[in-house]
């Protein structure tokens, strides 16, 4: 991070592979509704580089396996609605932590820092996974893919969130695991931050163009840390 910046005063933190490990639950709702159209099922290193783009692309990559355009939108519908049915039935069942997230979050607080999770996870499924981890207490704001018109890497919901903090985005750090996390954040004019156990959609972390690569949110913590005291 700059030397000369301002101190951050907020932080917004991805949740697909940056706070929790979600594939094996996307292997078990997406199998789901690939049996109720009579396809086989699919593995989760399949199935995890086509995580974090929202659910509308998720489904579409997933039934482009088998089926050409002109069928993927016949039943693109109700390809849909089985998904979501699968999803909430079986919602956190399987997702961990990833280690230090909480200690992370914790000491993130603890510098005084706002967090907002903004993830590109339909609403419905963030807000009960993140009660079920109990991540909830941790974070003021809560947005989803469908929160707004457009999802991340447009930096609409980072500059909602800023300006719901009244905080200015050069004051404001990303931390996620993808390419959507750092273009948005960018476009929006916020640090970035990035996460190497992540899934940026099957690409090496060292792709990402963002302020740095840090082993967890723990260590996220302790980088804003010696950030702030050098930028007081």
């Amino acid at each position: 991070m700059k030397s000369g910046a301002a101190a951050i005063r907020a932080a917004i933190i991805d949740l697909d592979g940056t706070m929790l490990h979600t594939v094996p639950d996307f292997e078990l709702a997406l199998n789901g509704m690939r049996a109720e159209f009579g396809l086989a099922p699919i593995t989760q290193q399949i199935i995890e580089p086509m995580v974090g783009k929202g659910s509308e692309k998720l489904i579409r990559d997933v039934l482009a396996r088998d089926f050409d355009t002109d069928r993927i939108d016949a039943v693109f519908d109700a390809a849909m609605a089985a998904y979501q049915r699968h999803y909430l039935a079986i919602n956190g069942e399987r997702a961990t932590l990833y280690p230090h997230v909480i200690e992370g979050l914790q000491a993130l607080k603890d510098l005084g820092l706002r967090l907002a999770c903004v993830t590109n996870k339909p609403v419905a499924f963030t807000q009960p996974l993140l009660a079920k981890k109990g991540l909830t207490p941790y974070f003021e704001l809560v947005y989803g893919g469908d929160s707004f018109p457009r999802k991340k890497p447009d930096p609409m919901p980072l500059l909602q969130v800023c300006r719901d903090f009244d905080v200015e985005p050069a004051r404001v750090v990303a931390i996620g695991d993808s390419s959507n996390d750092a273009e948005a954040a960018r476009a929006a004019g916020c640090f970035v931050l990035s996460v190497p156990y992540g899934y940026n959609h099957g690409k090496p972390v060292q792709s990402i163009n963002s302020d740095g690569i840090v082993g967890s949110l723990l260590e996220a913590a302790e980088l804003i840390s010696a950030h702030n005291k050098a930028n007081s």
